[in-house]
């Protein structure tokens, strides 16, 4: 006959219901932080994008208000011819004034607007 011992694995250990509980728990919780870390650092992400498009706008915009301001300097040397110099740049400024007033108001109805209709 044969002496050697037959080695059987042990029977699989069944695990408690409040084991189980506590895994997923403890894995759920695992999921949620590792969500909430990338979400976070989708914000810094984008954060860093609208950075660098607000520092390029800005950038642009004050290039674009001193071509401005050339410009009108330029037009007001060009009245000179007509008028006196002091009473051109009281035109040059009064015109852009007006033309400035009527864009802001037209941009506070347009708000105005959007604000109530949200």
């Amino acid at each position: 006959m044969n002496n050697k011992a037959v080695h059987k694995d042990p029977p699989p250990q069944r695990e408690s219901f409040t084991e189980l509980l506590g895994q997923l728990a403890k894995n759920s919780a695992a999921v949620v932080r590792d969500e909430i870390e990338l979400v976070i650092r989708r914000i810094r992400e984008k954060v860093t994008a609208g950075r660098r498009g607000v520092l390029l706008v800005a950038t642009g915009a004050v290039i674009s208000a001193a071509a401005f301001m050339s410009l009108c300097a330029a037009l007001i040397i060009c009245l000179t011819a007509y008028m006196a110099p002091a009473m051109a740049a009281l035109v040059i400024g009064v015109v852009l004034a007006v033309l400035g007033g009527v864009i802001a108001f037209i941009g506070f109805q347009h708000l105005k607007k959007s604000v109530l209709e949200t």
